[in-house]
């Protein structure tokens, strides 16, 4: 497939190198800022652009790959996808239900596929999870527990994600949004939500540094979510509670540590104990996290 890409910030190199690693060709790189279009087309021997109304009206371009803050998504996706183009979007993939709608309209409207990047659900250790719940290894599910934040950095409160007109909301727009993809795609649909949200360091209101969510499915299914820019050190911890075991992930490599999957039966009446596995990371990152449209 030939692939325009839009961004050239540390997504959009990621996202490069993973079409490459798959032997898909990267046509055009744009930025807003010339020279780092130029860099990365370079790099993965490409034509760079400052303006992306260029990726999205060429004719060798199938596919675009959206790697921009937020409040470009609605824009950028709406007009590739008018034009008969495949799209990954970064997410979230707009900044409210509005805008998100109008995307999604656009790739019905116009036979086209839309795809989420998110891109946790193709990390090795959740891909395992994946693959022993859906071998039936924890029997039917209970509820998930999800903590998931960062530390933040000096000077985080004067950054992109901190301005509501670009980010559209707080952490939990931000890591929050892979919490609950996630916990979407192991319990299905939820129909009760209830949580808080807290800004108790950063100054940001009213954006929040911290979201504590309760969501329930039509079955009674819960799904725990804490997200935080207040953690002060990296964690993912992901953890799924079926009748007949458990799965945990912890780590997703890097400053989170190490990725490991594990399974456990301790405690049931044929209690079996679960081995942990160190899961490498590898591969490439292509995101898909919303249902093909």
């Amino acid at each position: 497939m030939k692939v325009g890409l839009i961004g050239a910030g540390l997504q959009g190199k990621r996202r490069a190198r993973a079409l490459k690693a798959i032997g898909d060709t990267l046509v055009v790189v744009a930025a807003a800022h010339l020279e780092r279009a130029e860099l990365l087309a370079l790099e993965f021997g490409c034509e760079p652009t400052s303006n992306w109304r260029e990726v999205v009206a060429r004719d060798d371009v199938e596919a675009v790959f959206i790697c921009t803050p937020p409040h470009l998504h609605e824009p950028m996706c709406t007009e590739a996808l008018k034009r008969g183009k495949h799209v990954l979007c970064e997410k979230p993939l707009a900044r409210n239900p509005e805008e998100a709608q109008r995307i999604v309209d656009a790739a019905y409207q116009n036979g086209v596929r839309l795809k989420c990047g998110f891109n946790l659900r193709h990390h090795p250790g959740i891909k395992q999870a994946r693959e022993w719940f859906d071998q039936g290894l924890i029997g039917e599910l209970n509820f998930i527990r999800c903590r998931y934040g960062i530390g933040g950095r000096p000077g985080y409160e004067k950054e992109w994600r901190a301005d509501p007109e670009i980010s559209g909301g707080g952490q939990l727009m931000d890591q929050g949004m892979h919490a609950l993809d996630l916990s979407r795609w192991f319990l299905g649909e939820f129909v009760e939500a209830t949580g808080f949200l807290q800004t108790c360091f950063w100054d940001i209101a009213p954006l929040e540094d911290n979201a504590f969510c309760l969501l329930r499915t039509e079955r009674g299914q819960v799904a725990s979510i804490h997200v935080s820019w207040t953690q002060w050190k990296s964690l993912f911890y992901f953890e799924v509670f079926g009748k007949d075991g458990y799965i945990t992930v912890d780590g997703l490599g890097g400053g989170y540590g190490v990725e490991r999957a594990a399974p456990g039966k301790e405690g049931l009446p044929h209690a079996i104990r679960g081995a942990g596995n160190r899961v490498p990371r590898g591969g490439p990152l292509l995101g898909g996290g919303m249902e093909g449209v």
